[in-house]
């Protein structure tokens, strides 16, 4: 019976599962080495987490000013959204060609979930635990 509540497109799921696929193998690679998989995973992970760039710019924002860097930081990350989902549309779509060269990311950070990653000199600054003596 068509349309009845218990039936559902098998190629959704497929679907699915190929783009789920496709974003594990293009993360697999070493982070230096950028492939057009590496570029479709970071076209599919703009287009699906694009929205990750409101939070994340509030937190870089605030990294830098304080709390007076929310507004700015809520400001930019909104703009941002629309950036990052008409990029990861186009690296989707160009995956296969290397433009820009070498594939090479056009927005920075490579992936929207960069943002909440601790930088570097951060973790190296961090103190062991005071001695009681």
């Amino acid at each position: 019976m068509k349309g009845h509540r218990g039936s559902r497109n098998p190629s959704v799921p497929a679907l699915a599962g190929v783009a789920l696929l496709v974003c594990i193998l293009a993360f697999a690679s070493s982070a230096s080495a950028q492939t057009a998989a590496r570029k479709f995973g970071r076209g599919m992970a703009g287009m699906t987490a694009g929205v990750l760039e409101l939070p994340g710019n509030t937190v870089v924002e605030t990294r830098k000013h304080g709390a007076a860097g929310v507004p700015v930081g809520v400001a930019k990350g909104l703009g941002m959204i629309v950036s990052r989902e008409l990029v990861g549309v186009w690296e989707v779509v160009s995956a296969p060609f290397p433009v820009p060269a070498g594939y090479r990311p056009p927005i920075s950070p490579e992936f929207p979930w960069s943002y909440f990653e601790q930088p570097s000199h951060a973790r190296s600054e961090r103190r062991a635990p005071a001695s009681r003596g």
